[in-house]
């Protein structure tokens, strides 16, 4: 399937590093454009120690990390970090930010607010263009600089706008529900608006999978719904008919409800708060969910909206997306 849009993958770094060198070599022969990789360094290889081996796997897949963070990194690590990749992926290698969530969460930290955001942007775009940056009591820079597009990651509407203000692209957790992902390109048009910028190529994150059956394998994401609305997205969904109750403590599960190391545990406990109507109806507005051209066809409507990619989930994280490399041919 091909149109003006690109169709990335999200790899988890769940496995050995040769295994997952073979399986983007897999990703780039299937026909995807981008491998976006996450960051949590507890539950996960080094993302960027794995996007270096992914890049010297490939030759024409594109890279990113989605998303690392300024909270568990300090912004020069992450700006070093980025040039290597850089290096091992010539003109290939895109670097994700966002608040930090399963990074911060697992150590006890918080995500960073946006001012620590912003900061770090700065800091980490200065770097890569071999500016001198001053630190508490000292100014430095970074050897042998390289430029580095740089996405922001965001689901609220304050930083949507700071996406489209600050970076060279945005990573909208939306979904592809038409209204909540018309009022996201909003917020990011609004926010080069109001910087003077030229409208920034946008990126949309859904969770696919490959199924004859949506009503049955909806169930699945009954954590995803409810880790959704108690993220503040209730709106969104109720917008969409959506209705999930919030209780004031989520369900527990180890290392969080979303990245669940027992994913039938965590169905399970968000049964109460999120129906079986519920959850089809998100499999249906929000998701990728259906057989190979039903999910091609929705792509096409999403192409429509004039995103630059879609960066497709499955549900999981500790297996690689082998289910989802038919979803790119052609």
């Amino acid at each position: 399937m091909k149109s003006g849009m690109k169709i990335g993958l999200r790899v988890p770094p769940c496995a050995a590093l040769p295994e997952l060198a073979e399986f983007v070599r897999e990703v780039e022969a299937a026909g995807f454009d981008e491998a976006w990789l996450p960051d949590s360094q507890l539950l996960w290889r080094d993302v960027f120690a794995t996007a270096a081996v992914a890049g010297m796997a490939t030759s024409r897949l594109t890279l990113g990390t989605a998303v690392t963070n300024v909270v568990t990194r300090h912004p020069a690590v992450v700006a070093s970090a980025a040039r290597t990749v850089a290096e091992a992926a010539p003109g290939r290698f895109v670097l994700g930010l966002g608040v930090g969530n399963s990074s911060v969460g697992p150590v006890g930290l918080a995500p960073s607010r946006q001012a620590e955001l912003r900061s770090g942007i700065a800091v980490i775009r200065d770097l890569l263009a071999g500016q001198d940056v001053g630190f508490p009591g000292v100014k430095a820079k970074l050897r042998d600089p390289m430029t580095v597009p740089l996405h922001v990651a965001a689901s609220g509407p304050r930083n949507l706008r700071l996406a489209g203000e600050v970076a060279d692209g945005a990573i909208l957790l939306s979904g592809v529900s038409r209204e909540p992902l018309t009022a996201a390109l909003s917020a990011v048009r609004s926010g080069a608006d109001s910087a003077g910028r030229a409208p920034v190529p946008v990126t949309v994150s859904a969770f696919c999978r490959v199924t004859d059956d949506v009503e049955r394998d909806a169930r699945e994401l009954k954590p995803i719904c409810l880790g959704i609305a108690s993220n503040g997205g209730t709106a969104s969904l109720a917008r969409a008919g959506i209705s999930v109750r919030v209780p004031e403590r989520l369900p527990q599960a180890y290392p969080d409800l979303v990245h669940a190391e027992s994913w039938p545990a965590a169905i399970e406990a968000c049964d109460p708060y999120v129906s079986d109507e519920a959850v089809l109806a998100f499999a249906r507005e929000f998701c990728l969910f259906g057989t190979i051209a039903e999910i091609r066809g929705r792509l096409r409507e999403v192409a429509g909206f004039g995103v630059a990619s879609i960066l497709l989930q499955h549900i999981g994280s500790y297996d690689l997306p082998r289910a989802l490399l038919g979803v790119a041919g052609g």
